[in-house]
């Protein structure tokens, strides 16, 4: 269920304009795939008005909120209901298929054509996949829309009517969350649910047609960032993505409420991690997250935890040394 427009790889950030990535073979600096940039002294520069900049910049706010919804939370945490990751999984069929739908049938459109991933990125048909091992054989008689999801199904029937161009808003917000922070929640969603590890039910998280999605989502960005596409309409995408994020928030607030009288079917299962147990708190994903969060009493815990052991002075030494060394690098 996981969705975002900002930059999930370790080493990127999603505040900073610039980023650096060598290329082994040619020395060459390269960004996002190539795309709209500037190269200044062999480092490749993001401008602030590239598209692909402006989502992370004008989405930061509602993204940090929609990743704080009790449902993700919960999720996150291993504290995963199977009825309602059924139910989240027919609100995604039913985005997608009206999502795909409309791409499809704008697929020629100058603003859509070079982001036309068909085999790479489609997911109707694996959620189909998903919802037929959970529901068997007659799924489609089961499954009905919500009204959180139909409103957010009409929005994006409404715009690839009227306006195709930001249709962009919503596959790069929907796709580029599921080739980042969906790939935690497979790992999560298997080990809570105790799912098959041969991938069924999670076929919607696998995505056979890319074999790289650091790589992908960089090529991804690059096309959106070579659209020719005016400030104003810019703007209006950027926008768009806002409202992506909050239909998405009320079909979690949705999910939420069907969930309150449901019994907690499985509560021990935050990814695997060496012997962590399921102990989400000790998920370099989840202390990532709330260090960036500034929860500095967390920060504070956790060093206390570190320093008591003789072991974590050792291991907190060679962090500190290693955070040196980067940021000597980064600063060269």
């Amino acid at each position: 269920m996981c969705l975002s427009s900002q930059r999930s790889d370790p080493t990127q950030d999603a505040g900073m304009s610039a980023m650096r990535t060598e290329d082994a073979a040619d020395g060459k600096s390269t960004a996002n795939g190539g795309g709209d940039v500037c190269e200044e002294r062999g480092v490749t520069v993001l401008r602030p008005t590239d598209l692909s900049e402006m989502l992370a910049a004008g989405t930061k706010e509602v993204h940090e909120k929609a990743e704080n919804t009790e449902f993700v939370k919960d999720f996150l945490r291993g504290r995963i209901r199977k009825e309602l990751f059924k139910l989240g999984h027919v609100a995604l069929f039913f985005t997608y298929s009206a999502m795909e739908e409309q791409i499809e049938r704008n697929k020629e459109h100058p603003h859509l054509a070079a982001l036309y991933f068909p085999h790479e990125l489609h997911r109707r048909d694996a959620l189909a996949r998903d919802l037929q091992y959970f529901y068997s054989e007659g799924w489609q008689n089961q499954i009905s829309v919500s009204p959180a999801t139909q409103r957010y199904v009409e929005r994006i029937q409404q715009i690839g009517q009227d306006e195709p161009a930001l249709l962009v808003a919503h596959a790069y917000t929907r796709y580029m969350g599921d080739l980042s922070g969906g790939q935690v929640l497979r790992k999560v969603a298997q080990r809570a649910m105790k799912l098959p590890p041969t991938g069924e039910g999670l076929n919607f998280y696998q995505f056979d047609g890319i074999h790289s999605a650091k790589a992908f989502k960089q090529l991804y960005r690059s096309r959106m960032n070579e659209l020719e596409l005016d400030t104003h309409t810019k703007q209006k995408i950027v926008e768009e993505a806002i409202l992506a994020f909050q239909f998405n928030m009320e079909i979690f607030g949705e999910l939420e409420e069907v969930g309150k009288p449901l019994q907690d079917d499985v509560l021990d299962a935050a990814p695997a991690h060496g012997e962590m147990q399921g102990d989400i708190s000790q998920c370099p994903y989840y202390a990532a997250k709330m260090a960036a969060s500034g929860g500095s009493s967390y920060i504070c815990r956790m060093a206390m935890t570190v320093l008591k052991n003789p072991s974590g002075q050792v291991l907190l030494a060679a962090w500190i040394a290693a955070l040196a060394g980067l940021a000597a690098w980064y600063l060269m």
